[in-house]
């Protein structure tokens, strides 16, 4: 039987209230029906709380210089409300930061071949963006190449967006579960802010998995962005300019007992600049799944053009103490590299200490 709502259940005891007492004019007084709805038990099965925290310690070396650091990354927190059977409602905020997220899902279909999303959430180019940064393997989470083209913040010509935007969505999935799309039409200025422009972005994303443990997936992004900064990767482009934003992405991920590994080749084209990049990172448990092997190897070319190549190498350890909870402790290494003849910096070498909190 179909599972009635919690306001449909007491306006049904108000009505059966009414018409008890209608009935019983005339006669003695009856004692009132108790009405059994426990409300807070309902509410509770309909709302879920999430949380986590990342924080830790870095002690870095740039261009002949030492710093160190404690640092807070990010301490989100959400709750997702399910208003009926097939409509539902997230809230996200970053106490670190910002509001990052907040949209309702609405289920058109009995099963899960199509949903409707509105409000301000993760776009879903390429395949690391939509992936929580609690299940991601590296400290700083993302590769240049996700960071930049995605606007999770490398680039001054979008600014800091954590790879989120505001539009409309439209996801869903085979019965088997192994083919997965998404349609998106978003703002392409990010978070809390409106359009730079009248034109707006559509991206597309598609999954398979064509094996047990085995997910291949493209994007793909067409659009127009409006510049709110200069940027040293695209000289040509200036604060207030609207300039084409076209994306594409190919990878593969792939999950097993053994070992953990995933890879993607991106290309990104921002007026006349062409970037391109690709990664490839993975863990592997040493004797027991609760202890890991991490490592990656990164490379990113900002503007083919002026030769602006990126390589990035992670090697490190994880320990999973409780549930999603884990340490983390990383060597990372980034290249230096030469812009049109110009120095922009050198080599980077960091050690990164994370601790992870998190429930539900």
């Amino acid at each position: 039987m179909k599972r009635k709502t919690f306001f449909a259940k007491a306006t049904l005891a108000v009505a059966l209230a009414i018409f008890s007492s209608t009935a019983a004019m005339g006669q003695q007084p009856a004692a009132a029906p108790q009405d059994t709805t426990d409300w807070k038990q309902e509410l509770a099965s309909r709302i879920q709380l999430h949380g986590y925290a990342q924080g830790g310690y870095t002690l870095s070396h740039h261009d002949g210089q030492t710093t160190n650091t404690f640092d807070i990354k990010r301490v989100l927190f959400w709750a997702n409300a399910r208003i009926t059977d097939r409509w539902s409602f997230l809230f996200m905020h970053d106490f670190s930061s910002v509001v990052q997220e907040f949209y309702t899902d609405y289920r058109l279909t009995k099963n899960k071949a199509l949903t409707v999303r509105l409000g301000q959430f993760k776009n879903g180019l390429s395949l690391e963006n939509p992936l929580s940064p609690t299940s991601m393997e590296a400290i700083d989470v993302y590769s240049e190449a996700v960071t930049f083209l995605t606007g999770c913040g490398s680039d001054p010509l979008l600014g800091v967006q954590y790879g989120r935007d505001l539009g409309l969505s439209l996801f869903g999935q085979t019965d088997d579960g192994r083919l997965h799309y998404e349609l998106q039409v978003m703002n392409g200025q990010g978070i809390n802010r409106k359009d730079g422009n009248n034109t707006k972005d559509f991206i597309g994303r598609l999954e398979f998995s064509p094996a047990k443990g085995l997910n291949l997936v493209a994007t793909g992004q067409i659009g127009r962005g409006h510049a709110v900064a200069p940027s040293l990767y695209n000289p040509d482009i200036q604060a207030g300019d609207n300039y084409k934003r076209n994306r594409w992405t190919v990878g593969a991920d792939y999950k097993s007992k053994a070992f953990k590994v995933h890879g993607e080749y991106l290309e990104g084209y921002d007026g006349k600049a062409v970037s391109r990049g690709a990664y490839l990172t993975g863990s592997v448990p040493l004797g027991t799944p609760k202890v890991e092997f991490v490592g990656s190897y990164d490379f990113f070319n900002f503007n083919t053009t002026l030769g602006l190549d990126q390589h990035k190498a992670i090697a490190g350890l994880q320990y999973w103490f409780y549930g999603k909870c884990r340490l983390q402790l990383q060597y990372v290494y980034k290249s230096a590299y030469v812009a049109g003849g110009q120095f922009v910096h050198g080599d980077h070498h960091a050690l990164m200490c994370q601790m992870q909190v998190r429930f539900n």
